[in-house]
Protein backbone atom coordinates (compact mmCIF):
# COMPACT_ATOMS: atom_id res chain seq x y z
CA UNK A 1 0.00 0.00 0.00
CA UNK A 2 2.71 2.64 0.49
CA UNK A 3 4.45 1.92 -2.68
CA UNK A 4 1.32 2.39 -4.39
CA UNK A 5 -0.17 5.35 -2.14
CA UNK A 6 3.91 6.93 -2.84
CA UNK A 7 3.54 6.75 -6.75
CA UNK A 8 0.15 8.58 -6.71
CA UNK A 9 1.52 11.23 -4.55
CA UNK A 10 4.58 11.69 -7.29
CA UNK A 11 1.87 11.34 -10.51
CA UNK A 12 -0.60 13.54 -8.88
CA UNK A 13 1.49 16.51 -7.22
CA UNK A 14 4.94 16.05 -8.52
CA UNK A 15 7.97 15.47 -6.97
CA UNK A 16 8.29 17.97 -4.40
CA UNK A 17 5.51 17.18 -2.57
CA UNK A 18 8.05 14.53 -0.86
CA UNK A 19 6.28 13.45 2.32
CA UNK A 20 2.37 12.12 3.44
CA UNK A 21 0.44 11.20 5.40
CA UNK A 22 -3.22 9.70 4.46
CA UNK A 23 -6.40 8.72 6.37
CA UNK A 24 -7.56 5.50 3.48
CA UNK A 25 -10.97 5.36 2.24
CA UNK A 26 -13.93 3.76 3.31
CA UNK A 27 -14.99 1.85 0.04
CA UNK A 28 -15.82 3.96 -2.65
CA UNK A 29 -16.30 7.34 -0.01
CA UNK A 30 -14.27 9.41 1.83
CA UNK A 31 -10.38 9.41 2.09
CA UNK A 32 -8.00 12.10 2.81
CA UNK A 33 -3.93 12.70 1.83
CA UNK A 34 -1.97 15.54 3.36
CA UNK A 35 1.07 15.99 0.91
CA UNK A 36 3.91 18.88 1.72
CA UNK A 37 7.29 19.78 0.77
CA UNK A 38 9.66 19.01 3.82
CA UNK A 39 11.87 21.20 2.62
CA UNK A 40 9.36 24.14 2.94
CA UNK A 41 7.23 22.90 5.51
CA UNK A 42 7.38 20.15 9.08
CA UNK A 43 4.31 18.39 9.33
CA UNK A 44 3.96 16.63 12.86
CA UNK A 45 1.41 15.15 15.52
CA UNK A 46 -1.04 13.64 12.67
CA UNK A 47 -4.14 12.69 14.69
CA UNK A 48 -6.46 10.96 12.59
CA UNK A 49 -10.69 10.49 13.59
CA UNK A 50 -13.39 9.16 10.79
CA UNK A 51 -13.88 12.13 8.77
CA UNK A 52 -10.28 14.10 9.57
CA UNK A 53 -6.31 14.05 9.52
CA UNK A 54 -5.27 16.86 11.76
CA UNK A 55 -1.40 17.93 12.05
CA UNK A 56 0.71 20.57 13.55
CA UNK A 57 2.22 22.90 10.75
CA UNK A 58 5.48 24.31 11.15
CA UNK A 59 7.98 26.72 9.19
CA UNK A 60 11.33 27.90 9.61
CA UNK A 61 9.89 31.10 10.63
CA UNK A 62 6.57 31.90 12.14
CA UNK A 63 4.07 30.51 15.24
CA UNK A 64 3.21 26.92 14.43
CA UNK A 65 -0.36 25.57 14.04
CA UNK A 66 -2.83 23.14 13.12
CA UNK A 67 -4.63 22.37 10.26
CA UNK A 68 -7.31 19.50 9.88
CA UNK A 69 -8.18 18.12 6.55
CA UNK A 70 -12.26 16.76 6.33
CA UNK A 71 -13.66 14.84 4.47
CA UNK A 72 -17.87 15.20 5.57
CA UNK A 73 -19.75 12.33 5.69
CA UNK A 74 -23.16 11.80 3.73
CA UNK A 75 -25.68 10.84 6.55
CA UNK A 76 -27.36 12.83 8.52
CA UNK A 77 -26.60 11.05 11.80
CA UNK A 78 -22.80 10.77 10.91
CA UNK A 79 -22.83 14.36 10.00
CA UNK A 80 -24.13 15.38 13.82
CA UNK A 81 -21.05 12.74 14.88
CA UNK A 82 -18.66 14.84 12.66
CA UNK A 83 -19.66 17.76 13.75
CA UNK A 84 -18.87 16.46 17.39
CA UNK A 85 -15.29 15.35 16.33
CA UNK A 86 -14.49 18.85 15.08
CA UNK A 87 -15.23 20.54 18.82
CA UNK A 88 -13.22 17.34 20.30
CA UNK A 89 -10.50 18.21 17.94
CA UNK A 90 -10.45 22.02 18.58
CA UNK A 91 -10.18 21.16 22.36
CA UNK A 92 -7.36 19.21 21.67
CA UNK A 93 -5.48 21.45 19.33
CA UNK A 94 -4.84 24.93 20.69
CA UNK A 95 -3.61 27.69 19.25
CA UNK A 96 -4.30 28.74 15.51
CA UNK A 97 -6.58 26.28 13.74
CA UNK A 98 -7.16 25.83 10.37
CA UNK A 99 -9.63 23.60 8.64
CA UNK A 100 -10.49 22.88 4.99
CA UNK A 101 -11.90 20.02 2.66
CA UNK A 102 -15.35 18.83 1.71
CA UNK A 103 -18.00 19.53 4.83
CA UNK A 104 -20.37 17.58 3.07
CA UNK A 105 -22.49 20.60 4.91
CA UNK A 106 -24.44 24.02 3.86
CA UNK A 107 -23.80 26.57 6.09
CA UNK A 108 -25.84 29.56 4.55
CA UNK A 109 -29.08 29.11 2.02
CA UNK A 110 -26.83 31.01 -0.65
CA UNK A 111 -24.35 27.81 -0.69
CA UNK A 112 -26.94 25.71 -2.58
CA UNK A 113 -28.79 27.11 -6.16
CA UNK A 114 -32.00 25.27 -4.97
CA UNK A 115 -34.51 25.57 -2.00
CA UNK A 116 -33.87 21.60 -0.90
CA UNK A 117 -31.99 22.92 2.12
CA UNK A 118 -31.85 20.71 5.75
CA UNK A 119 -32.45 23.29 7.75
CA UNK A 120 -31.72 21.70 10.72
CA UNK A 121 -28.20 20.42 9.81
CA UNK A 122 -27.22 24.14 8.58
CA UNK A 123 -28.02 25.19 12.32
CA UNK A 124 -26.22 22.86 13.63
CA UNK A 125 -22.88 23.44 11.42
CA UNK A 126 -23.82 26.90 12.01
CA UNK A 127 -23.82 26.68 15.88
CA UNK A 128 -20.08 24.68 15.23
CA UNK A 129 -18.76 27.67 13.45
CA UNK A 130 -20.35 30.60 15.50
CA UNK A 131 -19.20 28.42 19.15
CA UNK A 132 -16.24 27.76 17.72
CA UNK A 133 -15.42 31.27 16.28
CA UNK A 134 -14.34 30.32 13.18
CA UNK A 135 -14.12 32.59 9.88
CA UNK A 136 -14.35 31.37 6.39
CA UNK A 137 -11.31 31.95 4.17
CA UNK A 138 -13.19 33.67 1.00
CA UNK A 139 -13.20 31.66 -2.16
CA UNK A 140 -12.46 33.70 -5.23
CA UNK A 141 -13.98 33.36 -8.37
CA UNK A 142 -16.50 30.98 -8.24
CA UNK A 143 -19.72 30.51 -5.72
CA UNK A 144 -20.30 26.42 -6.09
CA UNK A 145 -17.97 23.41 -5.48
CA UNK A 146 -19.85 20.74 -6.36
CA UNK A 147 -22.59 19.73 -9.45
CA UNK A 148 -24.48 16.50 -9.70
CA UNK A 149 -23.60 16.98 -13.15
CA UNK A 150 -27.60 16.77 -14.39
CA UNK A 151 -29.86 19.55 -16.13
CA UNK A 152 -30.93 21.26 -14.42
CA UNK A 153 -27.68 20.72 -12.04
CA UNK A 154 -27.69 21.18 -8.48
CA UNK A 155 -24.76 23.19 -7.40
CA UNK A 156 -23.42 23.49 -4.15
CA UNK A 157 -21.29 24.88 -1.91
CA UNK A 158 -19.38 21.69 -0.18
CA UNK A 159 -15.56 22.73 0.20
CA UNK A 160 -14.49 25.36 2.33
CA UNK A 161 -11.41 26.93 4.41
CA UNK A 162 -12.15 27.82 8.34
CA UNK A 163 -10.03 29.05 10.57
CA UNK A 164 -9.68 30.42 14.36
CA UNK A 165 -9.27 34.61 14.71
CA UNK A 166 -5.41 33.81 15.64
CA UNK A 167 -4.89 31.40 12.82
CA UNK A 168 -6.12 34.26 10.21
CA UNK A 169 -4.21 37.28 11.91
CA UNK A 170 -1.04 35.58 10.96
CA UNK A 171 -2.44 34.36 7.68
CA UNK A 172 -4.66 37.36 6.51
CA UNK A 173 -2.90 37.57 3.29
CA UNK A 174 -4.37 33.68 2.15
CA UNK A 175 -7.07 33.69 -0.15
CA UNK A 176 -8.46 30.89 -2.54
CA UNK A 177 -9.48 30.28 -5.99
Amino acid sequence: MALTCSSVVLDTLGSEFDEYTYLPANGTRGGILLAWKSRVVSITDPMFTTNTLTARVATAIGTPWWMSVVCGPQEDADKIAFLHELRDICADCPGPWMLCGDFNLILRDEDKNNDNLNRRMMRRFRRLVNDLALKEVYLNGRRFTWSNEQTPPTLVHLDRVLCTVDWEDTHGDCHLR
